[in-house]
């Protein structure tokens, strides 16, 4: 038997991807989307899978198209629809159309003809139906008329983007010009397209208008959905409810309390009506927190003691007494459950981190499908069902994974700034000796409110990170979520500051441990991650770390008003640059450019919204004209994300090359 290899960057790649998962009414199989990638073609395809939750094996439902995505089964679970870009008879889609294939196989078929194409959708109860999102002219009538502008938008010869609204591009794209997002009904026999919206005013958010943001009753006579009631949509203002009648098209608001965000509605039995609420109106990083429609326009809201932040879909027990949902805790991911009855909050299956679920079934007799990870593999399919044990239903990676060594993962915690416990997550190479002196790497999350955690990733996997001898930390510093509000809200109008003291504590326990090896420590980061990377550079002293390497981190506040959240970053920083610069420059890495001296390796896309490309050609700018050492790896075609297989490998070898380059027991490990 051949020895087993460190992960390498060949073999995460080879790893199937496990995306969108739904499950039969009746819980008898599930239906997942499937990527599969591939370095040689430098492209990845999805297809759909049928899972069976009981004894029979998987099967593939679709190979043809490129990026068969979003399935959901019909409501008597007979058909799964999707969305698809394909072509069939002749005719090759321009846009994502509909697509509905039988549960037991065979052709699927195009559903829809739409010109500006389906986003997202669910079924009608009746399963004739189905409502959908699309990017329509909010003027025109018809769908003719939107087909008829798609067609000559699409054929004009001008190339500008032209606009006078606040919000217009979202992370790596330009929102559609002239266009908003509407909710449309597809008769799925006759192809007749009926647009809920038009004429109204009213439009889904326009950052991610998805399915989240909208649910039908279970007789189908009402749509509740997501909305921003505000003249001038801008990401960060307050968004609320309203529900739709279907066959009169009267719309009335559910809620009116503007301190409130209100999203993913989703109905229950008994035509109970649920939602996630948050009192931004207090501050922006509150929690959400469990809503109960009573009615009119009044809420009650649950758990306002709980710790947790419970994210979008909320779904329902067949019996209506309780709502799952997905919601981190201290570096973990956990699918929970809300008793109606009860008031409490419990784990219903723990993390690893839960990428997605869906429970269906009869009272008493459901089925809950969960895709769970860890930090020793990726996304696995299980089925659970009430006094059995839980049951695997795929094995799509084992023959990879069978050929791959993963060094151990270890949770730690030491003390962090403000005197507060402060989690890290180490993950040791494979083979690792503790008698031997090891490279220490720090790996610095986004966010600011994200985590590190216990999950296998594929952009900065940490064993793929530690597979050359590095031990890698990931410290969950002030900021981070799933550590309770006040931790998260610590860091507001002083960014930079709680989360510095935070790594710099966790490079002190790490200089400590017997097999660090204290010459050489490097730090890296991408996005807030990467901020913190530059910030450390003009406010730790040069010679604490060997080299860094900064992805996609903001350099400039203010040049940083360009990014699609721009909205959000006064709220962050407690003042906005015209107003009070001072306090905008006390957070801003280019203020301690006269101190930065460490070698540093800085990586950006020129597709990245969230966090403009400048920033990166301005830090590397900069360090250049200050004499320091500095590489720059700059993809023209990458977002905020390195997502292309061959520009990931390209990225993680420079990453390599550059700590090589700087670590002094391994000396002609150069850039090429």
């Amino acid at each position: 038997m051949a020895a087993l290899k460190p992960l390498d960057i060949e073999a995460l790649w080879k790893l199937e991807r496990v995306g969108s998962l739904a499950l039969s009414p009746d819980g008898a199989a599930a239906v997942c989307a499937l990527t599969t990638p591939s370095l040689k073609e430098n492209k990845s395809a999805t297809g759909l899978w049928l899972l069976p939750t009981m004894a029979r094996a998987p099967r593939r439902l679709t190979r043809c198209g490129e990026k068969d995505g979003q399935p959901a089964w019909s409501p008597k679970g007979d058909r799964i629809a999707f969305l698809a870009k394909r072509e069939q008879e002749g005719k090759k889609d321009t846009e994502r159309q509909l697509y509905v294939i039988s549960a037991t196989g065979g052709e699927a078929e195009r559903k829809s003809d739409f010109g500006p194409g389906i986003d997202d959708f669910k079924w009608m109860p009746d399963g004739r139906r189905v409502v959908f999102v699309s990017w329509v002219w909010p003027e025109l009538k018809g769908a003719r008329a939107q087909d008829k502008r798609h067609k000559a938008f699409t054929e004009r010869k001008e190339s500008a983007y032209v606009t006078a609204e606040a919000e217009y591009r979202y992370f790596d794209r330009n929102l559609p010009m002239g266009r908003v997002p509407h909710l449309l009904v597809l008769d799925l026999a006759s192809g007749r397209v009926t647009d809920l919206f038009e004429g109204t005013g009213y439009e889904l958010p326009r950052a991610e208008p998805g399915a989240a943001h909208f649910d039908i009753s279970a007789d189908g006579r009402r749509i509740a959905f997501t909305h921003d009631p505000a003249p001038r949509k801008v990401a960060g203002n307050p968004l609320a409810l309203a529900e739709i009648d279907v066959a009169t098209g009267r719309i009335v608001a559910i809620t009116d309390d503007s301190a409130w965000n209100y999203e993913a509605p989703r109905y229950g039995p008994g035509g109970k009506l649920a939602c996630i609420a948050a009192n931004i109106g207090r501050r922006h990083t509150m929690p959400g927190r469990i809503a109960l429609w009573q009615g009119g326009k009044r809420w009650k809201i649950h758990g306002e003691r709980w710790k947790g932040d419970p994210e979008a879909p909320l779904r329902w027990t067949a019996d209506g007494g309780a709502i799952l949902f997905a919601a981190e805790e201290r570096g973990r991911r956990h699918l929970w459950r809300f008793d109606l009855a009860t008031g409490t909050f419990t784990i219903a299956v723990p993390g690893g981190w839960v990428q997605g679920f869906d429970i269906a079934g009869s009272a008493g007799d459901e089925t809950i499908v969960v895709a769970i990870d860890c930090a020793a593999h990726p996304a696995q399919v299980h089925a659970i069902r009430a006094g059995r044990a839980p049951r695997r239903l795929e094995h799509f990676n084992d023959a990879t994974l069978s050929r791959v060594a993963l060094g151990e993962t270890r949770e730690v915690s030491f003390k962090g700034a403000l005197g507060d416990t402060v989690q890290m997550f180490l993950t040791f190479p494979p083979r690792f000796d503790p008698r031997r002196k090891h490279p220490v790497l720090q790996v610095i999350h986004g966010g600011p409110y994200a985590a590190a955690g216990d999950t296998f990733g594929y952009r900065w996997n940490p064993h793929l990170l530690a597979s050359r001898g590095h031990v890698v930390a990931c410290v969950n510093f002030h900021g981070s979520s799933g550590f309770g509000f006040a931790f998260r809200d610590s860091i507001m109008g002083r960014q930079g500051k709680l989360e510095t003291e935070d790594i710099e504590a966790a490079t002190d326990w790490l200089v400590k441990q017997p097999w660090a090896d204290k010459r050489r420590v490097f730090a890296s980061g991408g996005s807030y991650g990467g901020f913190l990377v530059a910030w450390m550079n003009g406010n730790v002293p040069a010679g604490r770390y060997r080299a860094y390497v900064c992805h996609a981190g903001v350099f400039d506040r203010v040049a940083t008003f360009s990014a699609d959240s721009y909205a959000l970053r006064p709220k962050d920083l407690h003042a906005r640059y015209w107003e009070n610069p001072a306090k905008v420059r006390a957070q801003s890495p280019v203020t301690f450019a006269h101190r930065m001296a460490t070698p540093t390796l800085v990586t950006h896309g020129t597709k990245d919204y969230r966090v403009p490309d400048h920033n990166g050609l301005a830090y590397y700018n900069t360090l250049v004209a200050r004499g320091i050492p500095a590489r720059l790896v700059w993809f023209p075609d990458e977002n905020h994300w390195v997502l292309k297989p061959r520009n990931s490998r390209l990225w993680y070898s420079e990453f390599f090359d550059w700590l090589a380059a700087h670590d002094p027991a391994r000396r002609g490990g150069k850039p090429r």
